[in-house]
């Protein structure tokens, strides 16, 4: 593939960049997400699902959804399987509601055949902008929060308490210390400009551990695991009981924001929107999305989506789909590291699900305190997706909390319609099923 073609393809000369600079900024946006390889098959392994069977289904899953983005799309945007659904599928629809891994699946590939159909319509373009930014904001921070929460159990730094429910456990034994030491490794290198700070502190706690005898070292590489455990076993009949619509459509919302998030923050770092801020070629980008989702759950893992991490590839010069590609690649060279995936201690993926949390919880910072029709809803969500151990609930509780309360103050004409009957369907939910 010669230098003339690539520029045909991806037009990089009229979008200011070179071959090099596209090579190096996939590289950049791999590095700062490549921590997804490890955290992922950790958190659906909980749900039953083999790890090394996961592992591989997460690297195709990022290869294809990223290919997707690059090639079709020509943005400098990966995919990956998103950090928050991951979560949601395993302890929220897995262990808290009962349903069997297998389902879950199943209810992913719905909600990605409905991601399609929305992507094709200019519906989904419309969800996108109906829904209340402040409500937005609130989702994004509670599921951060959500995530905060795991890891900080994961890792044996909160521990149950039969008199307050949680209490901290002892932070001088290694695992909590490891945590908390790969936090703060993650913190400070991202502060000082490295792309790579999550893998580096990821691979420093680990080393740790399997230098002191805390983990085992099974190896750097071999041919990949076998995918069959989850390949194609999702149970698409079983996700259409009436008892996973709300599943579904949390799984929607929850990919729909994703997204929008991750190609607007992308787009607008860039400088790849038009002259009205509007993204060109939005249709494509988020058929690749849609598509990766549909692709992911069929060959076993949770939904896929756009990384907000390629704005590190972003701001290295990427401007082109060609990073995409560069980092799909870079996903399927993966394959052949699973030993030393499974050789990542859980107080390290702990520690680099801790800096997700946190960074996805800044967002509260753009709601809109002064109303506090906006500002209750949103921080009503935030809370409830950790206390009530469910972002399905915790999602609910803020859009029929959004619908009352503009309702009672008399401002209903400032809630969409699409905000008062996902409210509905949580009701009926809540009190019916």
């Amino acid at each position: 593939m010669n230098n003339r073609f690539l520029e045909r393809r991806f037009n990089l000369r009229a979008q200011g960049t070179t071959v090099r600079r596209e090579v190096t900024a996939g590289c950049t946006t791999f590095l700062a997400m490549a921590y997804i390889t490890v955290v992922n098959p950790a958190i659906l392994s909980e749900a039953g699902m083999d790890f090394g069977a996961v592992f591989v289904a997460t690297c195709l899953a990022a290869a294809f959804g990223s290919l997707l983005m690059g090639w079709f799309a020509n943005y400098p945007i990966a995919l990956a399987p998103g950090m928050g659904q991951n979560a949601f599928f395993t302890y929220s629809v897995v262990l808290s509601s009962g349903h069997p891994w297998q389902t879950a699946l199943g209810a992913v590939f719905i909600s990605g055949v409905i991601f399609v159909i929305l992507s094709v319509l200019p519906v989904r373009e419309q969800l996108i902008n109906s829904i209340p930014r402040s409500l937005k904001y609130g989702i994004s921070a509670g599921i951060g929060l959500f995530l905060a929460f795991i890891a900080l159990r994961k890792a044996g730094v909160t521990i149950d308490d039969p008199a307050t429910l949680v209490s901290f456990g002892d932070l001088a034994s290694f695992a909590p210390a490891a945590t908390l030491l790969g936090f703060v490794l993650i913190v400070a290198l991202t502060s000082r400009g490295h792309n790579g700070a999550v893998i580096i502190a990821m691979l420093f706690v680990s080393v740790l551990g399997w230098v002191t005898g805390q983990t085992e070292f099974h190896g750097l590489a071999s041919a990949p695991p076998s995918l069959a455990p989850v390949f194609g076993q999702l149970d698409i009949l079983g996700a259409l009981d009436l008892a996973l619509l709300s599943v579904v459509l949390t799984l929607l919302l929850v990919d729909v924001f994703d997204t929008a998030g991750a190609l607007v923050g992308v787009a607008t770092r860039g400088n790849l929107t038009d002259a009205q801020g509007r993204i060109p070629r939005l249709r494509s980008a988020l058929l690749a999305d849609s598509g990766a989702t549909l692709l992911g759950a069929a060959v076993g893992t949770s939904s896929s989506t756009s990384y907000i991490e390629s704005a590190a590839g972003v701001e290295s010069g990427g401007r082109t789909g060609l990073t995409a590609v560069v980092v799909a690649g870079l996903f399927l060279l993966c394959l052949v590291l699973a030993p030393l995936a499974q050789s990542v201690p859980a107080y390290a993926a702990a520690a680099a699900l801790l800096f997700v949390a946190v960074a996805m919880a800044r967002s509260l910072t753009d709601v809109d305190w002064r109303d506090l029709t906006e500002s209750a809803p949103a921080a009503l969500t935030a809370i409830a997706m950790p206390l009530s151990y469910s972002v399905a609930d915790g999602l609910g509780v803020g859009f029929i909390a959004y619908a009352a309360i503009k309702l009672l103050t008399g401002r209903w004409r400032e809630c969409p319609a699409a905000v008062y009957l996902v409210a509905v369907v949580f009701i009926a939910k809540f009190t019916l099923l």
